[in-house]
């Protein structure tokens, strides 16, 4: 790893006459809040040496060349809601904070776009977008605390993935700081460009070590007005996730197909104190949405959906109201419950492989000694899983060590069905280790040679995505 400068004196006044003394944070009790994001185990906290939130790119760009000029490392924090240790400056240095770059610039209703600051949460924009009768289709299920940046950085997927896609499809274009310090605009508002490189695809899911993302131009679409969320309860999982061609083969064209197993259903309930939530002690859950423009096509979905739900050998076919959606929204906060340090995961594989992946790590599951077996929730309509481990009263060695082997064979079933190590998650700093060793070496040696070219001095997040 490169060796950085200790942040001095002189770097920080350089700081404060480009954003003014009061935006440049060195208290320790406050630069404390930013040791880590959605990381649980404090072996992997690191508290930055300064932060800095900036009003505007050209603050930002003038930033990035102080780092270059002092050899400090700069990480990019948005919402702080990364699960793969992406928020955490691994190297120290100087972390920059986006919360006052949070305006949403402009809606077009003819035009259907909107231009955001990276800063504006992901729920604002939705939620404006909707005001307008039109759909912003980006859907973490962390849209309630996450940016539109952080979203573009980790190509963020969540609930309605099957049917709009994931960040990097709702996306026109955007402003950015380079590695260097130049701001640049990529992409632009076009439905197809064959015009050189397909630069803003390769910027999205870079997780911030190919740029820092200042401004960007979303797409949207109208909003179906009418939709239905259905709840599929099942009593084994080859039932449950049997769905997913079921309903692909039928040409429903699903918003969302999520899973949820048995534990995550008993947890959540507890976690939300919703005792009446159905078959709690026994049901495994597929939650189906159906959005469609006419009442008559809605109700044709639904009746095609009620019959597969029922050749599927379903115990219950419900309505999934608000209650249902806060379970599986609150799959991460349930985790409290059962450990104060536990690891999400995610994996990604070929939809058609979405069923025998989760069995076979179900069945991996089963040969460590875990208290808890591997939770799993998943977006089974895009073939993308999330697996968790709860350390509980394990000893941090023998937690290393049972993770450590669970990851691998997990892993390598993956890439052996044609998955990657995420889906949405990215790699941040957790799996660089993993991208070293499962990403085939032609295509690793592109990844690196492209941080060398743009950031030479490696100051954007390092220790993330790949160690190059």
């Amino acid at each position: 790893m490169k060796e950085y400068a200790q942040i001095s004196p002189e770097f920080i006044a350089d700081l404060e006459a480009v954003v003014g003394k009061e935006w440049v944070v060195t208290d320790a009790g406050i630069l404390d809040q930013y040791k880590t994001d959605e990381e649980y185990d404090p072996k992997r906290f690191r508290v930055p040496d300064a932060a800095v939130k900036p009003a505007n790119a050209q603050e930002v760009a003038e930033i990035v060349k102080l780092c270059n000029k002092y050899n400090v490392p700069l990480t990019v924090r948005a919402g702080g809601t990364s699960l793969a240790d992406g928020a955490i400056a691994v190297c120290g240095g100087l972390v920059l904070l986006m919360e006052r770059m949070n305006k949403i610039l402009e809606i077009d209703t003819d035009g259907l776009y909107i231009v955001a600051e990276a800063g504006a949460r992901t729920i604002d924009i939705q939620q404006l977008a909707n005001k307008e009768g039109l759909l912003y289709a980006g859907d973490p299920c962390s849209a309630q605390s996450c940016t539109i940046g952080g979203n573009l950085a980790t190509n963020a997927g969540g609930n309605k993935a099957v049917r709009y896609g994931v960040t990097r499809n709702q996306v026109y274009g955007f402003e950015m700081v380079t590695p260097t310090g130049e701001i640049v605009n990529i992409g632009g508002r076009l439905k197809k460009c064959s015009t050189g490189y397909c630069m803003e695809q390769l910027v999205i899911g870079s997780e911030g070590t190919l740029g820092i993302i200042t401004k960007v131009t979303l797409k949207l679409v109208p909003k179906p007005p009418c939709h239905f969320d259905l709840l599929a309860i099942f009593d084994n999982a080859a039932d449950a996730l049997s769905m997913v061609p079921r309903i692909n083969k039928a040409g429903i064209n699903p918003t969302s197909i999520e899973y949820m197993d048995n534990q995550y259903v008993r947890y959540t309930s507890k976690y939300l104190n919703f005792n009446g939530a159905p078959h709690m002690e026994d049901g495994i859950y597929v939650i189906v949405t159906v959005e469609t423009f006419t009442e008559d096509e809605l109700d044709m979905k639904m009746e095609q959906l009620s019959e597969l739900c029922e050749e599927a050998g379903a115990l219950d076919v419900l309505e999934a109201d608000e209650r249902i959606w806060d379970m599986r929204r609150n799959c991460q906060e349930c985790l409290k419950l059962i450990s104060k340090v536990s690891l999400t995961d995610d994996v990604v594989v070929p939809v058609d492989k979405i069923v025998t992946t989760i069995l076979k790590i179900m069945e991996i599951s089963t040969k460590y000694p875990f208290k808890v077996p591997a939770l799993i929730n998943a977006h089974i309509g895009d073939g993308n899983l999330h697996i968790v481990l709860c350390k509980c009263d394990l000893s941090d060695e023998d937690w290393d060590k049972y993770v450590e082997a669970f990851h691998n064979e997990c892993y390598a079933y993956a890439y052996e069905q044609g998955g990657r190590l995420a889906g949405e998650h990215g790699i941040g700093a957790k799996k660089i280790g993993y991208m070293e060793k499962f990403t085939p070496a032609g295509e690793l040696d592109l990844m690196k040679k492209i941080k060398r070219a743009w950031d030479p001095n490696n100051i954007l997040n390092p220790g993330k995505v790949i160690n190059a």
